[in-house]
């Protein structure tokens, strides 16, 4: 068993050897020109390798949408596509190109999805007719690797093709093909993919709704509320409540409203929080919704996200209910969220915020002595924001106690906006023989216009299906 482990590592070790020291080095990069790739042993290290172990050799090659905010992976390698750009793969010679063609036509699933990876890295005018060809191929699966190395590479000119394996008989083919319709964004492959979201085989389904959401066409509002509100995928509605937010359209709201308070599944909740604060219409029946569900939704992260929502509304109106989450909720991350949320609400650059919050201020200097650091540092951020200078006594004896340097930074900012950041405040960070702790106080007693780049939270990243 220990050596197929360490033989299934070595080959990963090469996979990121390999690939890694051949992406394309940025301007300020002086090192040597890396050895040109050797694609013939890549290929032949991926023979014979374990799914798992491909995955993560995988993760080195390239990603799909090469952004966390985007949807869905293709269904083909779903569980290798990560939300990170590593740079690109310089320009392979033509004879590698054909000899990664080749490889997509072997029976190894790890050969086809390093190759076609690999073949996804370079420029589009080279290798889009090999992957169109091969989209009518009689093997299915190399069928599926040619529609994912057609969204990885984005050909304008495969819309018509692809539209075609839309009505493949392989639900692999056809989830593949949605996804790189989607990747490619033409519009005018609307059409086809609205039979594709109502597919059999919900994998389809979901890629083909994502697709949809990146062709930002309103047309599919109805449609898409349709999938959100009654297919029988989790996935699939959560894939449609993103691509409801990713329209912008007020009348999506009933719908995702719905979904936040009554769907089963705690991601669609989720999801759902998050698009109804980006419709652009009037959002009273959406704020309801989420006040409902930062108050009472069993789920942890439905209720930070309703958190993160209310506070992104900018809607003065929903402090009550951040307070109450800031004082009392279970969660150290959805108290940390609301803290945020408050911050946010009250945020003002150019007068410091000082109209101030009573009880907003009152919670948040409550969260200075919270046990999770985040949660600290988001609360003496927020103080700041609130502009509430009776908090400064407070702020003054959490920053005597406080151990740790990122909120101690956070205290001090908030100081530095509350006018509190006095000599004698300040005195144990001035004789610190911490560096930074010194650097904290100087800035603080510099005034505002030091302040530079300090602590401005946010809550955790958003979730993307």
């Amino acid at each position: 068993m220990y050596r197929i482990i360490s033989s299934a590592a070595a080959v990963t070790a090469f996979f990121v050897s390999s690939v890694v020291s051949h992406r394309t080095p940025s301007p300020s990069m002086h090192e040597s020109a890396a050895p040109p790739l050797d694609v013939a042993a890549l290929i032949a290290a991926a023979h014979g390798t374990s799914p798992t172990m491909c995955s993560l050799a995988a993760r080195s090659v390239g990603n799909g949408w090469g952004s966390g905010m985007d949807v869905p992976a293709p269904p083909l390698g779903r569980e290798t596509m990560q939300a990170f750009d590593r740079g690109e793969i310089d320009r392979l010679p033509e004879a590698d190109v054909q000899r990664l063609f080749a490889a997509m036509e072997t029976n190894d699933p790890c050969v086809r999805e390093v190759a076609v990876r690999l073949i996804g890295e370079q420029d589009s005018a080279r290798v889009a007719s090999g992957l169109i060809a091969r989209l009518t191929a009689s093997d299915p699966a190399l069928r599926a690797v040619a529609a994912m190395g057609l969204g990885l590479t984005r050909p304008v000119a495969a819309v018509n093709a692809l539209e075609g394996a839309l009505r493949d008989a392989q639900a692999a083919v056809r989830a593949n093909t949605a996804w790189a319709l989607g990747r490619i964004r033409d519009g005018s492959a609307f059409a086809s993919l609205l039979p594709a979201m109502r597919d059999q085989d919900a994998t389809v389904r979901e890629a083909a709704v994502g697709a949809v959401g990146h062709m930002d066409s309103t047309r599919a509002v109805t449609q898409l509320t349709e999938v959100l509100l009654h297919d029988n995928s989790p996935r699939v509605r959560r894939v449609a409540a993103w691509a409801l937010g990713q329209l912008r359209v007020g009348e999506a709201s009933a719908a995702l409203s719905s979904a936040l308070s009554h769907d089963a599944d705690a991601g669609v909740r989720e999801m759902a929080a998050w698009a109804l604060v980006r419709e652009d219409d009037d959002r009273t029946d959406g704020i309801a919704a989420l006040r409902n569900a930062l108050r009472s939704d069993a789920d942890d992260k439905v209720r930070e996200m309703a958190a993160w929502a209310l506070g992104s509304s900018r809607d003065a109106s929903v402090t009550d209910a951040l307070v109450s989450a800031a004082e009392g909720d279970r969660s150290s991350r959805v108290r940390g969220t609301a803290a945020w949320a408050l911050g946010s609400i009250r945020d003002d650059d150019d007068d410091g915020g000082q109209g101030g919050n009573a009880s907003a201020s009152r919670a948040l200097t409550h969260l200075l002595s919270d046990s999770a650091t985040s949660t600290r540092v988001r609360a003496a951020w927020a103080l700041g924001q609130v502009g509430a200078p009776s908090a400064v006594p407070a702020i003054k004896d959490a920053l005597a106690r406080e151990k740790n340097s990122e909120v101690k930074r956070a205290l001090v900012r908030a100081l530095i906006r509350l006018g509190g950041a006095s000599t004698d405040a300040l005195a144990p960070l001035i004789n610190s023989p911490d560096p930074r702790a010194r650097e904290m106080a100087v800035r603080a007693l510099a005034g505002r216009s030091a302040m530079g780049p300090w602590p401005w939270p946010e809550p955790r990243p958003r979730p993307f299906p």
